[in-house]
C-alpha cells in the first residue's frame, strides 16, 4: 500500500463509491416496501394537511401492502419535519408531506435540491372571511371600498408568515391598491376565533377551519382564492369573480422524500398515489376540506412547484413583503 496521503485518499474514495454502489444494489434487489413506511406531517393532527395526508395513507396501505405510520411533528411552519425526513435514509420508507407555498428567508430543505417530488397529492382553495354581523360589508366590493376609504382599519389574520394565506392576502393587496395588516397566527384555528369574536376583522384561512362556521352563520365569506368555485362552498363566488380580475392563489399538498430516492421506489408510489386519487372515499374527503384531487408524474409535480414559488417570490420581492 501507498505511503502517500494522496495515495491513502484515492483509495478512500474507491472504498466509498464501492460502498455507495453496494447500497445502491441492496435496494435495487429489495422487494419495496417490505416493511412500514413513516409518513410525517409537519403540522398537528386535524388540519388540512393532516386530513389529506391520512385519507390518502389509508389507500396506500392497501395498494402498498404494508402499513403506513403517520407521524405528526409540528413546528416552524413545517420546515421542522422537513428537516428530519432530510436526515432519514433515501430508501422511500420515511415520507412526507410538503404544503405550499411557503416562504421563508430560514433555509430548510427544499424540493429540487435536498427533497424530491414524488406526487402531487391535491391543490384547493383559501377563503377571506369576517365576522358575519350585520353592519359587515355586504360583498367583496363593499369590503374593498371601506378599506380603500379607511385604510388603517382592516387586518387580517392568516395561519403564519410566508404562508399560502398571508401571501394570498398580500395579492388581494397587490391588485387592489388597499391596505390590510397582516396578522400572523400559529394556526388556523386561533385565528377562526378572533375573527368570530371580533378581534381582527378578517382572515384568509384554508377552508377546514372556516367551513362550519360558514355554514352556522358565524363567518361571512367574501370569496375563495382559485379560478373556480370550491366543491365545499358553491355559494361562495371566487375572488375573480367578486370582483378581483385575474385573481388566482392555491394552496397545494406534495408527497416528498428525501433526494435520492431509487427511480423505482418513487414511480410505485406516483403510481400508488394516482391511484388512491381517484377513490371516491378520498375525493369526497377532500371535498369536505375544500381540497381536489390532482395527478401528476413527480417531473410535473416538481416542475409547478417551482414555477408557483417563483411567482410568489416575485411578488415578496416587488412589494417587499416581510415573510418573517
Amino acid at each position: 500500500m501507498s505511503k502517500h496521503p494522496g495515495g491513502r485518499r484515492g483509495l478512500f474514495l474507491i472504498f466509498c463509491a464501492l460502498t455507495a454502489l453496494a447500497s445502491s444494489a441492496t435496494l435495487a434487489q429489495e422487494k419495496y416496501p417490505s416493511r412500514a413506511i413513516t409518513w410525517v406531517v409537519g403540522y398537528p393532527p386535524g388540519g388540512s394537511v393532516d386530513v389529506v395526508t391520512r385519507l390518502v395513507a389509508r389507500k396506500l396501505e392497501a395498494t402498498l401492502g404494508q402499513p403506513i405510520v403517520v407521524d405528526n411533528k409540528p413546528g416552524a411552519t413545517g420546515s421542522l419535519a422537513l428537516r428530519y425526513v432530510a436526515t432519514q435514509p433515501a430508501d422511500g420508507y420515511t415520507l412526507v408531506t410538503v404544503p405550499g407555498p411557503v416562504l421563508t428567508s430560514i433555509p430548510m430543505p427544499q424540493i429540487g435540491k435536498e427533497m424530491s417530488a414524488i406526487a402531487m397529492l391535491a391543490k384547493g382553495s383559501t377563503v377571506l372571511v369576517g365576522p358575519a354581523r350585520p353592519d359587515a360589508p355586504k360583498d367583496l366590493k363593499a369590503l374593498l371600498a371601506d378599506a380603500s376609504a379607511h385604510p388603517d382599519k382592516y387586518s387580517y389574520g392568516s395561519s403564519g408568515n410566508g404562508t399560502g394565506q398571508h401571501l394570498t392576502g398580500e395579492l388581494i393587496q397587490a391588485l387592489t391598491g388597499v391596505t390590510m395588516t397582516h396578522v400572523p397566527y400559529k394556526g388556523g384555528n386561533q385565528a377562526v376565533t378572533d375573527v368570530i369574536g371580533g378581534q381582527i376583522p378578517l382572515a384568509v384561512l384554508g377552508i377546514t377551519p372556516v367551513l362550519p362556521h360558514i355554514k352556522s352563520g358565524k363567518l361571512k365569506a367574501y370569496g375563495v382564492s382559485t379560478a373556480t368555485r370550491s366543491a365545499s362552498l358553491p355559494e361562495v363566488p371566487t375572488l375573480r369573480e367578486a370582483g378581483i380580475a385575474n385573481f388566482e392563489a392555491s394552496q397545494w399538498f406534495v408527497l416528498a422524500a428525501r433526494a435520492g430516492i431509487p427511480a423505482d421506489r418513487s414511480d410505485r408510489l406516483n403510481e400508488a398515489v394516482a391511484q388512491a386519487l381517484k377513490d371516491p372515499e378520498v375525493m369526497k374527503g377532500f371535498e369536505n376540506v375544500g381540497m381536489f384531487p390532482e395527478v401528476h408524474s413527480a417531473k410535473q409535480t416538481a416542475d409547478y412547484i417551482h414555477t408557483d414559488m417563483r411567482r410568489w417570490a416575485d411578488l415578496v420581492k416587488k412589494n417587499k413583503i416581510a415573510i418573517d
